[in-house]
């Protein structure tokens, strides 16, 4: 037996098939600065973009047939005017994804294709082709009523105007123009259905845009009341203990500086109070982090898992073990074309440890990105030690903190 090609014997160092082909999709498909959203934007571009794919089969079926005059007039005329629908097909389709009107480009479409379905030799599988691409594009632009006037007028138009519309019904040209039929009558609705289904998923993520922007404005309104109690509480007490201290610092110095000195010690209470509140505001739910961050690595096709450790992580260091999982989760999806990615966080004589291993690291040195530098400084800040760089396997990158329990501030 001959041996195996070293580039796909599993070798160390060496990419399996499997690999080099999830590596190509991710690359392809699962590009890391491209949102879910806007991936299945592309799809939705890519699938209504069908009508042009009919179009151009038509005329090749048509200049296949012609064989050596294709430099005849009407071999010219049908590859502009398919040429001139293509634009104002992808005028159509950009119009609908917008959410626009396209009625000139509409009309104008449909009259060069009724042109073309006069002017030229066909078959309803080459050049009946040209009457389905048009209401393909021409429903995503109408209600239901005008889907199914579009959907049934360019059917019945390309039947009765082609010439292989007008042959005897024997059992071949029957099942022919009933094939015909029943697709020119698919691709519409197919195209709508794929049109709401963006739409549906368009309006469900500014939903989440909008709850999230929400919570903020609640947060920072909470926030604002409770400042407001405690500091204006506080400053009216001082205010008036103020007040009174300066009427009786002229006739009774002793009680003026018992007034001021109960002023020193609100001063102070107010002080801790807007302390507390403020890191109280400045602490991050781990949790929620951690779920937010396994949601955006999984939308951008990569699997995620957690391991966390029984006792649960104390307050003070999860706040900053959550800031190093947001920006190691944005150096995954911005720097590496990753498939998987493990977080695992440790507690152990005194200190907490993440550590962060992903597979498709970009470079050779698997470096991630700056924002690792500025997380760096601010670890280490804490007491800490942050490492960032190549893991044990083939084309990993790991990222480790360790925080000390006592030093997180």
């Amino acid at each position: 037996m001959p041996p195996a090609s070293p580039a796909f014997s599993g070798e160390p160092g060496r990419p399996s098939w499997k690999t080099v082909l999830g590596k190509l999709r991710m690359s392809l498909w699962c590009h890391p600065g491209r949102t879910s959203v806007e991936r299945l934007r592309r799809s939705t571009v890519g699938t209504l973009l069908i009508g042009v794919a009919f179009a151009w089969l038509g005329t090749f079926v048509r200049l296949t047939a012609q064989g050596r005059h294709l430099l005849a007039p009407l071999t010219i005329f049908d590859m502009a005017g398919t040429a001139a629908f293509s634009i104002l097909y992808v005028q159509m389709v950009r119009a609908s994804i917008a959410g626009v009107r396209a009625t000139r480009e509409m009309i104008a479409s449909g009259a060069l294709v009724l042109v073309m379905l006069v002017s030229l030799h066909g078959e309803l599988w080459s050049l009946g082709l040209l009457a389905v691409a048009w209401s393909s594009g021409a429903a995503l632009l109408l209600d239901r009523r005008g889907a199914i006037a579009v959907s049934v007028g360019a059917a019945a138009v390309a039947v009765l105007v082609v010439p292989s519309g007008r042959l005897g019904l024997d059992d071949t040209s029957a099942l022919a123009i009933a094939t015909f039929l029943a697709m020119a009558m698919f691709m519409p609705w197919a195209n709508r259905f794929q049109l709401w289904f963006w739409k549906v998923v368009r309006a469900a993520e500014e939903g989440k845009e909008a709850m999230a922007r929400l919570a903020v404005t609640e947060e920072r309104l909470r926030f604002s009341r409770d400042l407001h109690d405690l500091v204006g509480h506080s400053l009216s007490a001082i205010a008036l203990k103020s007040e009174v201290a300066a009427k009786l610092s002229a006739v009774d110095a002793e009680r003026a500086a018992a007034e001021m000195g109960e002023v020193r010690v609100l001063a102070r209470e107010a002080l801790k109070e807007i302390r507390t509140a403020v890191r109280g505001y400045r602490t991050v739910d781990f949790d929620a982090e951690l779920r937010s961050m396994t949601a955006v690595l999984e939308a951008g096709g990569i699997g995620c898992s957690l391991e966390l450790p029984k006792e649960g992580v104390p307050e003070e260091a999860a706040t900053l073990l959550a800031w190093v999982i947001r920006e190691g989760t944005t150096n995954v999806l911005r720097h590496s074309s990753a498939t998987r990615c493990r977080i695992a966080i440790t507690l152990r004589e005194g200190t907490a440890v993440l550590e962060m291993t992903n597979d498709g690291a970009t470079g050779p040195t698997g470096r991630g990105g700056t924002g690792l530098t500025g997380m760096s400084e601010r670890v280490t800040a804490m007491g800490g030690v942050l490492t960032a760089g190549a893991g044990e396997g083939a084309g990993e990158f790991r990222l480790r903190a360790t925080i000390p329990l006592e030093g997180a501030r």
